[in-house]
């Protein structure tokens, strides 16, 4: 068997790659944490200094640490970006794609993105290329690549595709068949844990391998505070999940916050908490999970772990719990399941996202495995009538993507007793300007109205299967914020789809964010955490992180702003307010000539509801 040729000066192995693809190559990458970002930026240094050769690349999700935008930002970020999104270096490319500095032999496609990366980056917007994750892979092979490149795990003799089997597995078959040819080189990481399923791969497989000197770290993707909307999400959720059944959740505050109600659920300790909601509830699955769950999910995200974890998701298939795509997480995820005894790692079965996302090929295995299919993913907007906005904010310019979301609706609608649960805030708020998240129409649709299932608010949920066009529109009306009611109310019946003499129900008129706090009050502390999951967070970083909230709110609104300048004045001091105002780069104490950004920072700080 033939041997990979080892390297550790990455320019070097980026020279031997043109060499062997006689200066054009066509280079396919992995979505995410599995991009190696040495070879990466070597290949592009090499195409910068050298315009002969010629580099094209076909990827998604190039992940990016944040880049402040205020002073506040840059105060709060800078000294603990290490620490809270890994000592990660930037691909070179995506600085190329920011700098509007992209050279003619270099071209970068991209078929999602991290989420709002790349709004109003002309490059970025004109190289989106729209696909469904199931058809990534075909739009890739179109592209005829050459070289495909990946960081992986090592055991000292074989290799694990890690945390990107989602495409990446499914390349190396095709060329195991002869349907494909091209190099494959591969960068290691200590930091990555070595999966099985469909991740191993033998040495020989790989031509080329870099073992860095300097090895850099993985990205972490923070986790963030759980707010009470999300919470409340959470609870009306779990209600819908069958004991037994097959479950997908995705990455955020959202997933973070299902993933806990299953939990509590679990342990009986959401009967209380239920019974007090002042909203009608949906879903009668409240008990323990006596069968436990399997999950089949295109992300492995900290929910599913910790639901892993906790013995819930416990029913096997094919020798496994979990079949999942990719990963991209908070660093201690990495970390639980390098630490994982190898036996309880491998019930994680890591599989392309050709198996996870999609019923075709052994779709009668497929089909008997996924029962009581359950997929909750998040969305932006939804209309009355029940399409859903979920990658785009305005027209044509794409936020992330449509990814596996379409794929998972598909699959609710295909499976026998499944549902597909769209979750979103019922508000947002952008430049101290509140509006709904439920409106008449959608400037956007990634998932069609013929395929509206289940919507769920921190109002409650929707069921709108097979409902008629008026109900549809009085359930969602129902989970919509009281604020907003009565304008969609009367633009759907200027419409002539909902009856002129209909009402907002009183059961539904109490729809508010202070409804919503006074349920969940008793149950934040414990129950309810704003990181239920663990943070990588500080403790003076976690009271500071709703003050921040509240300025950039208010950064928008005089009103809002005067009322955080009175409360520095006015209002005691709050909990660790000097430490807070220490790690912000302020004096802890307040004085009379105090900079007025420091002031509304200790304003906010100070500033009840």
């Amino acid at each position: 068997m033939a041997k990979p040729e080892v390297f550790q000066d990455d320019s070097e192995m980026a020279q031997a790659i043109f060499a062997q693809m006689d200066g054009v190559v066509r280079l396919a990458l992995p979505l995410g944490l599995g991009k190696p970002v040495s070879i990466v930026n070597a290949l592009v240094r090499a195409a910068e200094t050298d315009p002969t050769l010629h580099l094209s690349i076909f990827t998604a999700l190039t992940l990016s640490r944040p880049r402040p935008k205020t002073d506040m930002e840059r105060r709060f970020l800078e000294p603990a970006m290490d620490r809270l999104f890994g000592a990660y270096p930037p691909l070179r490319y995506a600085e190329l794609i920011r700098d509007g500095a992209m050279p003619d032999n270099i071209s970068v496609s991209e078929f999602f993105f991290q989420a709002g990366d790349w709004l109003g980056n002309d490059y970025a917007q004109r190289h989106y290329i729209a696909a469904n994750y199931t058809h990534a892979r075909d739009v890739l092979i179109a592209q005829r690549p050459n070289v495909v490149a990946q960081l992986f795990a090592s055991d000292g003799e074989r290799l694990s595709m890690s945390c990107n089997t989602d495409i990446s597995a499914d390349l190396f078959t095709k060329r195991a068949e002869g349907e494909m040819e091209f190099i494959a080189v591969a960068e290691i990481s200590d930091e990555l844990p070595f999966m099985g399923g469909a991740a191993a791969l033998e040495m020989s497989e790989i031509g080329m391998i870099l073992e860095p000197i300097a090895p850099y770290s993985l990205f972490s993707a923070v986790r963030r505070p759980v707010a009470n909307a999300q919470h409340a999400i959470g609870l009306h959720v779990a209600r819908l999940v069958p004991d037994g059944g097959t479950l997908q959740i995705g990455i955020g505050a959202i997933g973070d916050a299902v993933a806990n109600a299953l939990l509590l659920r679990d342990r009986r300790a959401l009967d209380d908490l239920w019974k007090a909601a002042p909203f009608p509830l949906v879903g009668a699955e409240t008990g323990s999970f006596d069968a436990g769950l399997y999950a089949v999910t295109e992300m492995l995200v900290g929910g599913i772990v910790a639901l892993f974890e906790a013995g819930i998701l416990r029913r096997e298939v094919d020798g496994a719990t979990i079949h999942a795509g990719f990963f991209i997480e908070a660093r201690d995820m990495y970390a639980r399941l390098r630490a994982m005894p190898s036996a309880q790692r491998a019930k994680i079965a890591m599989m392309p996202v050709s198996y996870t996302n999609a019923l075709y090929g052994d779709e009668a295995v497929k089909r008997a495995a996924r029962v009581n299919a359950r997929f909750v993913n998040g969305a932006m907007q939804a209309s009355l009538l029940g399409d859903l906005m979920s990658d785009s904010a305005k027209m044509g310019q794409v936020v992330s993507g449509v990814g596996g979301q379409f794929d998972f609706f598909e699959q609710a609608f295909a499976l026998e007793a499944a549902r597909a649960i769209a979750t979103l805030p019922a508000t947002r708020t952008s430049g101290g300007r509140v509006t709904s998240n439920i409106v008449w129409q959608t400037q956007v649709v990634t998932i069609p109205r013929h395929m509206r299932d289940i919507v769920v608010t921190e109002y409650g949920t929707a069921d709108l299967r097979g409902q008629t066009d008026e109900e549809v529109i009085k359930r969602m009306i129902a989970i919509a914020d009281s604020r907003f009611q009565d304008k969609v109310t009367q633009e759907a019946q200027k419409a002539g789809k909902l009856d002129s003499a209909w009402r907002v129900p009183d059961a539904h008129r109490q729809n508010t964010p202070e409804q919503v706090k006074r349920w969940l009050a008793p149950w934040r502390d414990n129950d309810l955490p704003d990181f239920p999951l663990g943070s990588d967070f500080d403790p003076v970083e976690r009271r500071l992180l709703p003050a921040l909230l509240r300025l950039k709110e208010a950064a928008m609104n005089k009103v809002q702003m005067a009322q955080l300048i009175v409360a520095s004045v006015t209002a005691p001091p709050a909990t660790s307010e000097g430490e807070a105002m220490q790690r912000m780069g302020f004096k802890s104490q307040a004085g009379l000539f105090e900079p007025l950004a420091a002031r509304a920072l200790r304003g906010a700080l100070r500033f009840r509801d």
